[in-house]
């Protein structure tokens, strides 16, 4: 329970009892990363759900407003944040780190977030056609990535959150949630597309930054609720 209360007080705006916690536990949290996705779905489905008795593009609107504010555009920050370090690198691996370490946001992280918000409300205004319940489910499987990340893509930096968590996913963690994933799959059949699209992600992360961060699990949080979003809306129709 302390872990999902950590987890869920690191990732979420939502009002939880706050604690202090020393790194190991925090690391620990990470394991409980997929139950918080399951949450943040249900209320963005709900929301979405809500609008849509209205307008499926207030639905949308809604949905996406509710995505934003429970978590606090954490991931949307990491993904500003990576776009910017890989837009003004130029392939300077320390001016990359230097540059995603910067709190102050840049043209290339700007156009990342206004793509990114974007990208999701046409998609999610697709997904009110699908139905909402399905959108419960991808922040859940988006958020196995960090999971898969932390185990297999190095930690970039040697203090930070990606190093922080990089040896606390079990092997026993990833197989008990890609069990889960699988029995999800019977019921969305376009989650089957999530271990590809965090593959994809990890790869990415080792060719192009060197390894993971705290800014990229965040970043790849969001491309890969977009990516399974898409799957949703064009395999759900078929």
């Amino acid at each position: 329970m302390k872990g999902l209360l950590l987890a869920l007080g690191f990732l979420t705006r939502l009002p939880v009892p706050s604690g202090s916690a020393d790194p190991p536990a925090f690391a620990a949290a990470i394991r409980c990363y997929p139950i918080v996705g399951l949450v943040v779905g249900a209320l963005v489905a709900g929301a979405g759900w809500l609008g849509s008795l209205t307008d499926p593009w207030v639905g949308a609107l809604a949905a996406l407003a509710c995505w934003v504010g429970v978590t606090g555009a954490l991931h949307l920050d990491g993904l500003a944040d990576v776009a910017d370090g890989v837009g003004a690198a130029h392939g300077d691996r320390s001016r990359l780190i230097a540059v995603m370490a910067d709190p102050r946001v840049g043209s290339f992280g700007v156009v990342a977030i206004v793509l990114q918000l974007l990208a999701k409300l046409v998609l999610l205004h697709g997904a009110a056609g699908v139905g909402w319940l399905p959108v419960v489910l991808v922040p859940f499987a988006a958020r196995m990535g960090p999971l898969a990340w932390a185990r297999c893509v190095r930690p970039l930096k040697p203090a930070g959150l990606g190093a922080t968590v990089a040896s606390a996913v079990r092997a026993r963690d990833l197989w008990g949630w890609a069990a889960v994933l699988a029995a999800a799959c019977v019921a969305v059949p376009s989650l089957i597309v999530a271990p590809l699209l965090i593959a994809a992600a990890a790869a990415w992360f080792r060719h192009r930054l060197g390894g993971v961060t705290g800014d990229a699990h965040g970043a790849g949080i969001e491309l890969v609720e977009t990516g399974l979003l898409v799957a949703l809306v064009t395999i759900g129709q078929d």
